[in-house]
């Protein structure tokens, strides 16, 4: 990677510098979109990841990370030692990837990257040791999403694999896992994969609490909210001591009759 990246999309930018990269990587003041690009690029790369320090503005990580597809790949990806989140407290100008290397300025112009490159060995060092001084000084960002890989094993064991299968097909058929309009969140795609495998909601929410996904209580409160609109229905089970636990069911037909490539998209749309 000796010249400019122009006319490139962001991702082929990432991919460049991570192929090319030895030693630690600085991914500064990095957008939006670039932070669950970086992700997506990481997760899918073929081949050993370099050290990636991101120090991004702390507004920026919150909104990115809300999405549990990108945050519980961003996860792994901190529990495979190849990914620091630390906060900015002032941002520069443009955008960095910085490795050991070379420098390149990361530059939008409408639907257009650019990635302008610079290789001057006392330039590279200077920036090199300042960012890595900055680093020191940053506050870590505390991700509280747990990772993909953690929780599809455990989802696996605890309520089955074929519980495990229809996480993993629904998540794929999603682009983004908010639960904001734009996507069903984490908890109420857990509880639609348990009812489609009559699982126990206290198995469910037990899982959810202990690999890190919301408390059972939200467990409790978003089943109860599907279950009024219809989505989800439930069957008392009876147990040698204590109140009857509940079996999770599908409670509307549509849902019954669509494919995990369906499912998400069936029940968004009875939600909305």
């Amino acid at each position: 990677m000796a010249s400019n990246l122009l006319n490139h999309q962001i991702d082929d930018i990432l991919e460049a510098v991570l192929e090319d990269a030895t030693g630690d990587v600085y991914m500064v003041n990095p957008s939006r979109d670039a932070i669950e690009e970086f992700i997506s690029v990481a997760t899918a790369f073929d081949g050993e990841l370099p050290s990636v320090h991101m120090l991004a503005d702390e507004r920026t990580l919150k909104e990115v990370m809300d999405d549990f597809i990108v945050a519980s790949n961003a996860a792994d990806l901190i529990s495979e030692d190849v990914l620091v989140l630390r906060t900015l407290s002032e941002a520069p100008e443009n955008s960095l990837l910085i490795t050991e290397d070379r420098i390149v300025a990361v530059v939008h112009a409408g639907d257009r990257v650019g990635g302008l490159i610079t290789d001057d060995d006392s330039f590279v060092e200077d920036t090199y040791d300042t960012y890595a001084a900055r680093w020191e000084d940053a506050s870590d960002f505390n991700l509280r999403t747990p990772p993909i890989t953690n929780v599809r094993e455990t989802l696996s064991d605890e309520i089955s694999p074929s519980a495990e299968e229809d996480f993993t097909a629904i998540l794929n058929s999603l682009e983004t896992a908010r639960g904001d309009g734009d996507g069903l969140d984490e908890v109420t795609i857990s509880l639609l994969v348990a009812a489609k495998n009559q699982a126990l909601l206290y198995d469910i929410s037990k899982w959810g609490e202990d690999v890190g996904i919301a408390s059972k209580a939200t467990f409790s409160r978003t089943k109860t909210k599907l279950e009024d609109m219809g989505l989800i229905d439930t069957e008392k089970v009876p147990i040698d001591v204590g109140r009857p636990r509940l079996r999770l069911k599908i409670g509307d037909d549509r849902l019954s009759e669509a494919d995990n490539g369906q499912l998400a998209t069936v029940a968004q749309s009875i939600l909305n």
